[in-house]
């Protein structure tokens, strides 16, 4: 497998869509996602998805990537970060001038652009984690199940993802439901080596 390192420096290359188009089936709802738990629109998230790809595009001809300098899930977070900062900015009217300035009593106060809730604060970092987590799994699950065959997934998803009852998902497949626990454990333990194996590549 390809590693995140290997991934990086094809993207030096703009014209190599299949790995590009691999960089975005994996990122895009990450990012989306994040951006809608900074309270954006659909609308805004996908904007922001967009940029930041496009960031990243312009980026990548000069990105030089260290490891002992930080992770490559920290510098994407930075990249989704400011694009969210830019359509929060965006809401704030033109004419509102961004500089502090005092009230009648003579106290200190921010103009409405600072007074919108920080997207860079902690709780959006939780965020990022959290999906970060989530897209992992989601991307080993459509990783394996590209490997399997297509009846042994069904068991699966039904039993585990559908929650049936193991005897309802053996009588409709045909199959005992020793079959049934068996592809419930194998695809686990398959969905796991693959969540590890992409933490170590693109984390």
């Amino acid at each position: 497998m390809r590693t995140r390192a290997t991934l990086i420096q094809r993207l030096k290359n703009w014209q190599d869509q299949a790995s590009w188009q691999q960089f975005f089936d994996t990122y895009w709802k990450l990012i989306y996602c994040f951006a809608r738990k900074a309270d954006l629109t659909d609308q805004e998230a996908q904007d922001v998805v967009q940029e930041t790809m496009f960031a990243v595009v312009k980026h990548m001809p000069t990105f030089n990537y260290n490891p002992a300098r930080g992770s490559f899930k920290s510098w994407l977070l930075n990249m989704a970060r400011w694009r969210v900062i830019d359509q929060v900015r965006k809401r704030v009217p033109l004419n509102v001038k961004h500089r502090l300035h005092s009230d009648s009593s003579g106290t200190t106060r921010t103009d409405t652009v600072e007074a919108i809730a920080d997207p860079a604060g902690q709780s959006l970092d939780q965020h990022w984690e959290a999906e970060w987590q989530t897209n992992l799994l989601e991307v080993a699950i459509k990783n394996v199940k590209r490997r399997l065959d297509p009846q042994k997934y069904q068991l699966f998803d039904c039993y585990v993802n559908k929650e049936w009852p193991a005897e309802k998902v053996a009588a409709t497949f045909c199959v005992s439901i020793n079959q049934v626990y068996q592809a419930k454990h194998r695809i686990t333990e398959m969905v796991k080596l693959e969540v590890t194996r992409l933490e170590k590549n693109v984390t």
